[in-house]
Order: C-alpha cells, then sequence, then structure tokens
C-alpha cells in the first residue's frame, strides 16, 4: 500500500478524532493480546474496562460507539467471551432496548407538549434555587413510578427545545444539531456569545440536577429500577414491603440530596449556581408569546392529543400495562395516528437520538460479558460474604457501589443477589441477614453509581446524546459536577445501613 492510501485510510479511521486519540485506540488493540498471553484473562479484562471507560470520558472526541466496539470485537476475537454470551447478555437486557427503541421516540413526538409546560415553569419561577428543587423533585417522583430513561429522554428533549429556540435568535438562521462539533459556536452573533456560555452552564445545571433526582427516586421502589425488581422478585417483597424496607436508607438521601442540590445552587460549586440570562429570558418570553399568538384550533387539539396519551403513557407505566418499551410503541401509535404524522419520512428523525444509544449499549453488554466469563468481580464478593455478618451489610454496600461505578449497576446486582440467594439456600446465612445484604445491595448499586456515567444509564444516555456536546456537557465535567452528590447520596446511605439495617 502506497503512502497516499495509507494517509487516506488513517485519516479514514475514526474519522475526525485527533492523532493522539487514533494512536491510544491503535496502542489498546495491540496491548491487549500482549497482556492476555503474559498476565492471563483477568488482568486482560481489568485493562479492557479501564479501555471502554477511556472511550466513554472522551465521547465528545469521537462517539464511544466505534473504538468501543473495536474492543468488544477484539475481546470476543481473543476468546475472552463469546457471541452466545453477548447476546445472552443482550436478551436479558432486551426491556431496556425495547425502552429505548420506542420510549425515547415516542417522547419525541410529545415534544411540542413538553416544550410549551417546562417553558412556563422556567418562565414563572425565577429562583434558580426553586426551580433546581423542581426539576430534581419532579425528575425523582417520576423516576419511581416510571423509569430513569423515560424521564431522561424527557430532560433531553426539553434540552434541546430550550437551546433551538434561543440559538434560532442568536445566530439568525434555523437551529441544526447534527454532529458533535463546535459549529454551533461559529453561527452565533458576537453579542450573544456571553449569553450562550451562561445559559449553557444553567442546562447544564438543571439537566444534572434532573439526572440526579432519577437516581434519588429509582432506588425507593420496587419499579424505579430494573435491578429494584430482580431483587424483590428474588427477595418475595411486594411493592409496599420493598418501599418500607428500603425506607431507613432511601428516606434520608432523598432529603439530603435535595439539601445538596439546594446548596449547590446558592453556593455556585462544582459548576453550579448559573442563572438564565435576561437575554434569553426574554428570548422565551417572545418565543412565548409568539407561540400563543399563532395558536389555533389545530395546534390545541395537538397539545389536548399529547396531553391525554401523557395521562395515558404515566397510567400505563405506574400499573405495568406492558413492558416499557411496548408502551413507548403504543404512544408512538397514538400521537402520529391523532395528530395527523403519516408518512414514513416522519417517523425516521424521532429514532435519530436513541438507536446509536442502543447500539453502544450493547457493546456495553459485551464488556459484561466479558466480566462475566472472566469472573472478574468475584473475589470481591468473596472476600465481602467471608467477613463477620455485622460488616457485611457496609462491605457489600460500599463493594456494589465501587463495582457499579465502572460497570453496568443492573449486572452487579445481579452478580451480588444470586450469591447472596445461594448463602441463604446452602444456610451460610439466615433470612434476617439476607434481607439485610438485599438492601445493601440495592441501595449501592443505585447511590454511589452516579458517580460515574458508567454506572447510571440515565447519566450514559445524556452524556452520549446530541444535547451533551450543545451545552458542552463532557465527561469530565459530568464526574465533576457529580462529586458532591456523590459524598452526599453514598456517604449518608453508607451511615443508614450502618445504623438502621
Amino acid at each position: 500500500m502506497n503512502e497516499t492510501a495509507t494517509s487516506a485510510l488513517w485519516k479514514n479511521f475514526l474519522g475526525a478524532s485527533p492523532n493522539w486519540y487514533k494512536q491510544t485506540i491503535v496502542a489498546f488493540l495491540l496491548l491487549n493480546p500482549v497482556v492476555l498471553l503474559m498476565l492471563g484473562p483477568f488482568v486482560s479484562g481489568w485493562l479492557l474496562i479501564g479501555e471502554f471507560i477511556f472511550t466513554l470520558a472522551l465521547a465528545l472526541r469521537c462517539y464511544p460507539l466505534q473504538p468501543g466496539g473495536l474492543l468488544a470485537i477484539e475481546a470476543v476475537l481473543l476468546g475472552m467471551t463469546s457471541p452466545e454470551m453477548v447476546y445472552h447478555e443482550t436478551i436479558a437486557n432486551f426491556e431496556v432496548i425495547l425502552l429505548l427503541m420506542f420510549m425515547v421516540a415516542g417522547i419525541y413526538f410529545m415534544k411540542e407538549l413538553l416544550l410549551f409546560s417546562f417553558t412556563k415553569i422556567l418562565l414563572n419561577v425565577r429562583s434558580k434555587v426553586i426551580l433546581s428543587l423542581l426539576f430534581s423533585l419532579l425528575a425523582a417522583f417520576l423516576s419511581a413510578f416510571l423509569d430513569a430513561l423515560t424521564v431522561t429522554a424527557v430532560l433531553i428533549s426539553v434540552g434541546v427545545g430550550f437551546f433551538s429556540v434561543y440559538h434560532k435568535v442568536a445566530s439568525g438562521q434555523k437551529f441544526s444539531y447534527e454532529g458533535h462539533d463546535h459549529s454551533v459556536d461559529d453561527s452565533v452573533h458576537e453579542q450573544h456569545r456571553e449569553d450562550l456560555e451562561q445559559f449553557r452552564a444553567f442546562l447544564r445545571s438543571l439537566l444534572m440536577h434532573g439526572a440526579v433526582g432519577t437516581a434519588l427516586g429509582g432506588v425507593c421502589t420496587l419499579v424505579g429500577e430494573p435491578q429494584n425488581l430482580l431483587i424483590a422478585n428474588v427477595a418475595q417483597w411486594d411493592f409496599i414491603r420493598f418501599f418500607l424496607v428500603m425506607a431507613p436508607v432511601t428516606m434520608p438521601v432523598l432529603f439530603c440530596g435535595l439539601v445538596t442540590c439546594a446548596l449547590l445552587e446558592v453556593t455556585g460549586k462544582f459548576g453550579y449556581g448559573a442563572k438564565l440570562p435576561d437575554k434569553v429570558r426574554q428570548v422565551l418570553l417572545e418565543f412565548q408569546e409568539k407561540e400563543e399568538s399563532q395558536r389555533n384550533t389545530r395546534t390545541n387539539a395537538r397539545l389536548v392529543i399529547q396531553a391525554v396519551v401523557a395521562v395515558i403513557l404515566v397510567l400505563g407505566l405506574a400499573m405495568h400495562w406492558a413492558a416499557v418499551g411496548l408502551i413507548g410503541l403504543m404512544v408512538i401509535v397514538l400521537l402520529t395516528a391523532f395528530n395527523g404524522v403519516v408518512e414514513e419520512h416522519q417517523l425516521g428523525s424521532a429514532f435519530e437520538e436513541a438507536l446509536p444509544f442502543t447500539a453502544l449499549l450493547v457493546v456495553f453488554f459485551a464488556i459484561v460479558a466479558v466480566i462475566h466469563d472472566q469472573h472478574l468481580f468475584t473475589p470481591v464478593i468473596n472476600a465481602v460474604l467471608a467477613m463477620e455478618s455485622d460488616v457485611r451489610p457496609p462491605m457489600f454496600f460500599l463493594a456494589n457501589g465501587f463495582l457499579s461505578m465502572i460497570s453496568d449497576n443492573v449486572f452487579v446486582a445481579t452478580v451480588y443477589i444470586n450469591e447472596v440467594k445461594e448463602a441463604l439456600d446452602t444456610g451460610a446465612i439466615n433470612k434476617q441477614e439476607f434481607d439485610q445484604l438485599a438492601v445493601a445491595i440495592n441501595t449501592g448499586t443505585n447511590l454511589p453509581s452516579v458517580a460515574t456515567p458508567n454506572g447510571q444509564a440515565a447519566f450514559l444516555f445524556l452524556l452520549t446524546s446530541a444535547l451533551a456536546p450543545l451545552i458542552r456537557l463532557s465527561y469530565g465535567r459530568m464526574v465533576i459536577m457529580a462529586v458532591p452528590y456523590t459524598v452526599v447520596m453514598g456517604g449518608v446511605g453508607l451511615v443508614s445501613v450502618v445504623l438502621f439495617i
């Protein structure tokens, strides 16, 4: 191959990513087989986890699907896992995939109602502290009965809606957010740049409060997170029993989480505290007035239909009529049928946001398959089970929290609860100890995991969404903004487990 062809191949590899990033990925791919041969699959498996986290951390440089996918393919080729195990992990999480495919698209067709409702809230609540608490509380309440990814999809849709309204005025042209580059800034008039940066900081803080709220509420109820239902089934707890058993830990954490939200906005630390610029508020007010003046019977009918379907959505999810993804498909059918969206090309754009993340999630399941096949978490599990009974709950909380930061919290919960159930069945622990450990596992996988996007699917969805580059929400910035919440939620959770469990 001549130099020109080689150069062209290198330029095509991972697209417009910086050369140092491309070289790092190539180094990873070359290093893995060497480490596997010299140090074995256990060390190589942990190295692979670190490499995958690296691709997530630089998601704004290159979407993690491509470099992460190359690492996953190499892991299969090296025999660290098998296609069958990847398929098994994917099938085990099929409800999540259905959710992403259909529920997120359903929320897309509800964006007119969402923008209308949240614009009212944003313009009528002038206190940033109250607004942040409102976002966090609303996300927590919805996540307790619905699903964190669905709530996050709503937050993303609202964020894109606000950004598009202001950007259209700031640039004087129709808003477009294709790609993850900085082209948005290039079209913004000079006098609007400072306001745009402050507006970005404002949206970042609101969305992070909302994302953390999904974790605060999701841990409280049987239906809040997938692992909650899994643990409840193994422990044979119904909805009320689950809430009461978890309450000694979840209620103090919820209260302290909301206090943290308020303190962060008052102090302005860790990237919080930015207020809505007056010029942006004026733009949104004018947008609202214009929308109101142009409203007619047909637009009002669309809002009514969306509101009715929103009620159906909440009832369907709260009462578990079907899998979340199937309810999302029902939402798509109802909204499009009654709002006149009947052409194929009108449907396509609704799926653009979630399908790249769905593909990335399947790649993530391949990494989880490596963790499973190479028993990477087994030493931690065995070490904790070998401890004294009064030490086990807090140690399970810490171990689950740490592993959930770098892996999938549903997978971690599955592994741990099955090991604990086996210990119960063999008589190694009694039922009271089992219940204590189940609480520690559930809260451990849900609370400290907010430290990184790896642990919370809602965080990862937000990080890899098209909104993240618009508001400059990188992996590093998300981790920094999550630090105070991680310390408070993890610390209060640990103390509650020690004192009350």
